[in-house]
């Protein structure tokens, strides 16, 4: 069933997705999951840090004084609040990241990224870059790049 013969509810779709729609969904997904499974593996295996924290390290790293609120931490990594909280959890055990009481509002807790943390990101973004070039940017060519990146802004929100 093509897109034009989809039966429609209410101006949405309700037909399957045609040939071409599946594949480009289904290539998507399978590309996202084998590059980030890959990278994470690296990371674990190089360094000792799944991708996840990696992730929340360069977030706190790109902050204004390496702080982040828990709620935008957990937006920004796109993880529930029990799942940055349990990641934090583990992070602020190994001496990476600390908790801080919001002075404001005694409710806000933010994640600060400590010197040592730092030190960790750095070491770990040579295994992370280096992971992104070989399984990601050196397999297309530039101008690949940039169609893909063009693609892909028409996925996020304006």
């Amino acid at each position: 069933m093509g897109r034009k013969d989809a039966c429609t509810l209410g101006g949405v779709s309700s037909g399957r997705l045609d040939e071409g729609e599946l594949r480009a969904w289904q290539t998507f997904l399978r590309a996202h999951h084998v590059v980030t499974d890959t990278l994470d593996e690296e990371l674990s295996r190089e360094q000792d840090l799944p991708l996840g924290s990696y992730e929340v390290l360069l977030h706190l790293s790109w902050a204004p004084a390496r702080a982040l609120r828990m709620s935008d931490l957990a937006d920004r990594v796109l993880l529930s609040r029990s799942g940055i909280s349990r990641l934090v959890d583990r992070l602020v055990s190994d001496g990476l990241v600390e908790r801080h009481t919001c002075e404001s509002d005694g409710r806000g807790v933010y994640a600060v990224l400590t010197e040592q943390g730092h030190r960790r990101l750095r070491r770990a973004a040579v295994t992370h870059l280096r992971g992104v070039r070989e399984h990601f940017t050196d397999r297309l060519s530039p101008p690949e790049l940039d169609e893909l990146a063009r693609l892909l802004r028409k996925l996020l929100p304006a």
